[in-house]
């Protein structure tokens, strides 16, 4: 996550900053942590919705979608956010996340497979997708790699 970046303001530390962007994001990750450890238990799903609603309108269409696909072709799969970002895994573990395009000004959204996701493919293969609308190819792409995740 860290940039390089030439703004004489990082002083310092060499130039390596985080955006605001980031850093907000890693305090949603502390945030998520501590009420986990909290024991307090929360209903994951309605805080995944909440955050979906959140986003601007083209974000949460395709979130919207997502979560549904998600929920159909792979209802093991719990949701839960993830730097503040809808996601869904096993055992507390982030499987697969959808990432905003508006999360960090990007361009599209993404939809992206941690570690944990068996969707290896001979010495390389994908674990990010580029996401700007779904049709039903998309769709289809998407239940594929989920249920090939969730296992």
């Amino acid at each position: 996550m860290a940039r390089t970046t030439t703004d004489p303001a990082a002083g310092e530390r060499g130039g390596d900053t985080f955006t605001e962007e980031e850093r907000a994001a890693m305090k949603e990750r502390a945030r998520e942590l501590k009420k986990a450890r909290s024991g307090n238990k929360v209903d994951a799903e309605q805080e995944v919705l909440a955050k979906i609603a959140e986003l601007p309108e083209a974000d949460r269409v395709v979130a919207e979608r997502i979560h549904a696909i998600i929920r159909e072709a792979a209802p093991e799969l719990e949701p839960r956010t993830w730097y503040g970002m809808p996601a869904y895994g096993k055992a507390g573990k982030a499987t697969v996340f959808f990432q905003p395009a508006a999360k960090f000004k990007a361009r599209y959204s993404t939809l992206g497979f941690n570690d944990d996701a068996p969707l290896d493919d001979g010495a390389m293969w994908p674990t990010a997708f580029a996401l700007t609308t779904l049709g039903p190819a998309e769709e289809a792409r998407i239940v594929e790699l989920v249920r090939r995740a969730a296992g």
